[in-house]
């Protein structure tokens, strides 16, 4: 597979060709890849509006009826429900550790196993979040492991 990039001015829209003999799933998985990577998406902090990249988002959560989404350091409240932002997330590094938990598995700093057959994942801003029996097989595959 050959790879060209070229470096245009800066008033000039950015483009992205994708050339195949066929669209297979390889080439499919890549298109959404790029498609999802500047997604943008809405989160509420106090008073303020937000505007999020999914890649600088850590996990996403449904607690008592509400979703947020935690950045760095901040959590946001979105109007998402889970299945909506899985949707959103797909073919990306995000995957599914509990009933009401999305993880991106991009800002895993490390994982360790815990009681039983559960898992631990440490984030690399420094937060623990558990990964449930039934979906510690999903963590696996997007880790590679």
């Amino acid at each position: 597979m050959k790879i060209s990039i070229e470096e245009i001015p800066r008033g000039e829209e950015e483009e992205i060709i994708i050339r195949c003999h066929e669209m297979n799933e390889e080439v499919m998985a890549l298109l959404h890849k790029l498609k999802s990577s500047g997604e943008q998406l809405s989160g509420i902090c106090g008073d303020e509006i937000y505007r999020l990249r999914l890649s600088d988002i850590y996990y996403f959560e449904t607690v008592d009826q509400k979703s947020f989404l935690y950045g760095e350091n901040r959590v946001y409240e979105t109007k998402l429900k889970l299945y909506e932002f899985e949707e959103l997330a797909a073919g990306t590094r995000f995957f599914r550790a509990s009933k009401s938990t999305v993880i991106n598995a991009g800002k895993i700093s490390h994982i360790k196993p815990s009681l039983s057959g559960r898992f631990e994942a440490f984030m690399d801003n420094g937060e623990k979040l558990l990964v449930s029996r039934s979906y510690v097989p999903s963590l696996k595959k997007v880790l590679g492991l």
